[in-house]
């Protein structure tokens, strides 16, 4: 299936690693130029040349660190400059929090900071010019509804699936679309502390996925291309887990 992204234009934040990476990747291989963000520079580099040698477009580099208040802004402008302009966002950074439920405001604040104020800002940034255009996509990667111990991430998250839900509306009627997707336990760096042995690993698969293991980056990422395409024109304001069936809730 052709999935008509050719010539199209993405930014990837978290892209050094993980889905982010995975994610840059897969819309490489479908004609998509894309601007790498993190701090990692040097992942950065290796994974452009990895595009490259399987025959993507040149991807931009764009090195950023989030925590920095005038972030997105640089961010979003060199993006628009450097690739023309952004056509697809998708947001991949991020990352758990785990506190006690007596943390300090700052842990708090900082989790909201990395895993909400900060992709909205650089998606409210990139959408005008989506709007401009009447065409973009937003894929924001978020986390879990059933929250089993605090974690600052968690509110974060659920702010992100109520604010790109609420400003879904409005923006389909000028062709862009807004998605939240929702990973179980994706292997990354994050698996390996969870789960630091071949034996907790198993016994937790076991435990809590139908499926019987932990999904593949790159398994997440055929999510995102497929929604980053206009096959997807129809489909927006969704929040979509991709878990291996661990998620317990029907709605």
């Amino acid at each position: 299936m052709d999935l008509q992204l050719k010539d199209r234009t993405a930014l990837v934040t978290g892209a050094s690693m993980g889905i982010g990476r995975a994610a840059a990747k897969a819309l490489a291989q479908e004609g998509v130029r894309v601007g790498i963000a993190a701090r990692r520079v040097e992942a950065l580099d290796k994974l452009a040349q990895e595009i490259v040698e399987a025959g993507g477009p040149e991807p931009v580099v764009l090195p950023v660190d989030l925590y920095e208040a005038d972030a997105t802004q640089k961010l979003a402008a060199a993006a628009q400059d450097r690739l023309g302009q952004v056509d697809i966002l998708v947001n991949s950074a991020g990352g758990s929090r785990p506190v006690k439920w007596d943390a300090p405001r700052a842990a708090w604040e900082e989790g909201m900071t990395l895993n909400y104020t900060r992709i909205q800002e650089l998606t409210s940034e990139l959408l005008p010019g989506m709007a401009a255009r009447n065409w973009g996509r937003v894929i924001s990667l978020t986390g879990t509804s059933e929250p089993r111990w605090p974690n600052t991430a968690f509110p974060a998250k659920a702010a992100l699936h109520m604010w790109s839900k609420s400003i879904s509306r409005d923006l389909a009627k000028l062709g862009v679309t807004i998605h939240c997707i929702q990973p179980g336990r994706i292997m990354s760096e994050q698996i390996y502390r969870l789960h630091p042995t071949e034996e907790d690993r198993r016994a937790f698969c076991e435990r809590e996925i139908p499926m019987g293991r932990f999904g593949e980056p790159e398994e997440l990422a055929n999510l995102i291309v497929f929604l980053a395409s206009p096959r997807a024109a129809y489909m927006t304001g969704t929040v979509i887990p991709v878990d291996g069936g661990m998620y317990r809730f029907a709605y």
